[in-house]
C-alpha cells in the first residue's frame, strides 16, 4: 500500500491533522540512542579499515616480469573489491542514520503543526524556516560525514529515553507524549529481531556492544549468533571492561582488532571454529585471561606478547596451521592444559619445561620427530598425548614423571620403549600400539607399573613379554592383536590379560620348580666333564 495517498481528499484541518498523524506513524520505529551510537561508530571504523587496505594496496610493489599496465588494473580491482565490501559492511547503519534523520525531520514538522494549530486558537507563533538534515539519507557513504546524534535523545542509567515532545492527537490538540523508554535488557536473540535462531548483523552486534557496555555486562555469549558477513568486531568491542566471559564461537571471524586488549577483566575467552589467521599483539594485554580457546582456525603464529599470560591455566590451538610453538609458551608457570593437537608442529621447545604447573598436554597428529628432555622437568603432567608423529625415541627423563597417569605414543615410529619409563610408577594407561619401525619387545622391567590398568601394544613386532609382565595385577585392558606373541601364546592373550598375568605366573613357578631339580645334575654334569677334562690335561702332560 502507497503510503502517500495522493489521491485522499483533505477538506478540513482535522482531516489534514490525521493525516500528517498517519504519516509520522507509518515510519519505522525510531531506533536507540544505542543503537545509533553504534552505527556512527561502525561507519567510522570500516573508513579507517578501508583507507588501510587502499595503502596497503597501493604499497605493493609491481614484480618485475609483470607489465605496469596489468598490475595497475589488479590493484585497481582490489580496491574496488574493498569499496564493495567496505558499502556492504556498513549498509544497514547507513539505513538505521538515515532513519534516525528522517525521525528528527518529521519531529521538527510535527512541532511546527502543533504551533499552527495553537496559533488557530490565540496568537500566532513567530515563523521559522522549515529545518532540513544537514546530510540526505541518500548521500551517507564512505568518506562523508554521518548525522550528529540528535540532541533531544539524552540517556538515563542504562535506559534510553526521548524527551517528551509535542504531540497531535486526534481532537487537534496538543499533549506531551510519553517518553520513549528502550529497553536496555537486550539480548542477541532480540538484536536478530526477536528470534534466537536468527543471526547478529555488524550493525547489531555494534549495537550490542553499546548496551552491554552502558549496563556493565560480565557474561556475553554469542556462539553462532553472527551472520556471515561479519568478518570483524568493531573496535566498540574494547568498551566492554567489565567483561569475564566472551565466547564468540563458531562465526566467521577473520581477524580481531587491536582493541581487544581493552577486555582487562576477561577470564574466559572462546574463539575457536573461526577463521582467524592472526592475533593482534594487544592480546597479551588480558593479564586476567585464565581459559582462551582458539581452536579450528587458521593461525600459523603466536604473537610474542602470549608471554604476558601469566594467568593462563587453559590454552586450545588445536586445528591450526601452526609450525612451532614460541619459546614463550615456557612462561606461562600457571597452565595447566595444553592442547596443540593438529598443527603442523616439528618441535616442541625446550622452554616447555617453564610450565611447571602442566598437567594435560597433547599434541596429536604433527609432525614431532622428538619430545624435548624438558619434559621430564613437568613433574605435574598426567597426560601425555602425542599419537600420530613421527616420534623415534622417548626421552630418559620420563622416569621423573611422577604424576603421570596417561601416555599415549601410538602411531609413531618407536623402535623400543626405555627402562626408564617404567620409573614413572603413576602410569595407570599406556599405549605404545601401531609403531612402523617394528618395536620388538617391551621394557624388563615393565612390571614396576603396577597401577597399570590399560595397555595397547598391538600391531607391533613382540614376541615375548617379559618375566616382570606378571606383577601388573592390575591390569584390566590388554590389546595385543596383530602381534606374532609366542610368550604367552595367541590363545591366552585372547583371554584377557589377567589370563595373560597368571599364564606368566604359572610358566615363573614352573621354571622355579625345575631348577631346584636340574641344578644339582647340572653341577654334577659339570664336575664330571672338568673331572674328565682334568684327568685328559694330565694324560696329556705325562705323554709330553
Amino acid at each position: 500500500m502507497n503510503p502517500l495517498q495522493l489521491d485522499k481528499r483533505l477538506d478540513t484541518t482535522e482531516q489534514v491533522v490525521e493525516e500528517i498523524m498517519r504519516l509520522h506513524r507509518s515510519l519505522p520505529p525510531r531506533p536507540g540512542l544505542d543503537e545509533v551510537e553504534a552505527a556512527t561508530s561502525l561507519i567510522q571504523n570500516v573508513e579507517k579499515e578501508d583507507q588501510a587496505w587502499r595503502e596497503a594496496i597501493a604499497s605493493q610493489r609491481k614484480p618485475s616480469d609483470v607489465p605496469g599496465e596489468l598490475f595497475a588494473i589488479l590493484q585497481e580491482m582490489k580496491k574496488g573489491l574493498v569499496q564493495f565490501k567496505s558499502k556492504e559492511q556498513i549498509r544497514e547503519a547507513v539505513k538505521l542514520l538515515d532513519l534516525e534523520t528522517v525521525h528528527s525531520l518529521f519531529d521538527d514538522f510535527i512541532q511546527r503543526a502543533s504551533d499552527c494549530i495553537s496559533s488557530s486558537n490565540g496568537s500566532a507563533p513567530p515563523s521559522r524556516p522549515p529545518r532540513v538534515p544537514t546530510t540526505p539519507p541518500s548521500s551517507l557513504y564512505l568518506n562523508e560525514k554521518t548525522p550528529a546524534r540528535p540532541k533531544e535523545m539524552v540517556s538515563r542509567d542504562d535506559s534510553f529515553v526521548s524527551k517528551a515532545k509535542p504531540s497531535l492527537y486526534d481532537d487537534g490538540f496538543v499533549a506531551p507524549r510519553a517518553p520513549q523508554v528502550v529497553d536496555s535488557t537486550l539480548t542477541a536473540g532480540k538484536f536478530a529481531g526477536g528470534n534466537d535462531g536468527d543471526k547478529l548483523s555488524l550493525i547489531k552486534l555494534a549495537s550490542l556492544i553499546e548496551v552491554s557496555s552502558k549496563k556493565a555486562t560480565k557474561e556475553l555469549n554469542l556462539q553462532n549468533k553472527l551472520s556471515e558477513q561479519v568478518e570483524w568486531l568493531p573496535d566498540s568491542i574494547g568498551k566492554l571492561s567489565t567483561l569475564t566471559s566472551l565466547d564468540l564461537s563458531e562465526n566467521h571471524i577473520v581477524v580481531l582488532p587491536n582493541t581487544i586488549g581493552g577486555l582487562s577483566s576477561l577470564t574466559n575467552l572462546d574463539l575457536r571454529s573461526n577463521r582467524i589467521t592472526h592475533l593482534p599483539e594487544s592480546i597479551g594485554e588480558l593479564i586476567n585471561l585464565v581459559s582462551l580457546n582458539l581452536s579450528g582456525n587458521q593461525l600459523s603464529s603466536l604473537p610474542s606478547s602470549f608471554s604476558r599470560l601469566l594467568q593462563l591455566e587453559d590454552l586450545n590451538l588445536s586445528c591450526n596451521n601452526l609450525p612451532v610453538l614460541p619459546e614463550s609458551i615456557g612462561s606461562l608457570a600457571s597452565l595447566k592444559k595444553l592442547d596443540v593437537e593438529t598443527n603442523d608442529i616439528e618441535e616442541i621447545p625446550y622452554s616447555i619445561g617453564g610450565c611447571s604447573s602442566l598437567t594435560e598436554l597433547r599434541a596429536d597428529y604433527n609432525k614431532l620427530k622428538a619430545l624435548p628432555e624438558a619434559i621430564g622437568k613437568i613433574t605435574t603432567l598426567e597426560i601425555l598425548s602425542v599419537r600420530y608423529n613421527n616420534i623415534r625415541q622417548l626421552p630418559t627423563t620420563m622416569s621423573s614423571l611422577s604424576s603421570l597417569k596417561e601416555l599415549d605414543v601410538s602411531f609413531n615410529e618407536l623402535e623400543s620403549v626405555p627402562e626408564s619409563l617404567c620409573f614413572a610408577t603413576a602410569l595407570v594407561k599406556l599405549n605404545v600400539g601401531n609403531n612402523f619401525a617394528d618395536m620388538v619387545s617391551l621394557p624388563r622391567s615393565i612390571g614396576n607399573l603396577e597401577m597399570l590398568e590399560e595397555l595397547d601394544i598391538s600391531n607391533n613386532q613382540i614376541r615375548v613379554l617379559p618375566e616382570s609382565f606378571r606383577m601388573l595385577t592390575k591390569l584390566r585392558v590388554f590389546r595385543a592383536q596383530e602381534n606374532p606373541l609366542q610368550v604367552p601364546p595367541r590363545e591366552v592373550a585372547e583371554k584377557g590379560p589377567q589370563a595373560v598375568v597368571q599364564y606368566l605366573n604359572d610358566l615363573v613357578e614352573q621354571r622355579n620348580a625345575k631348577s631346584l631339580v636340574v641344578k644339582p645334575k647340572k653341577s654334577w654334569v659339570q664336575m664330571c666333564f672338568f673331572s674328565k677334562s682334568n684327568k685328559k690335561k694330565q694324560s696329556n702332560m705325562e705323554i709330553v
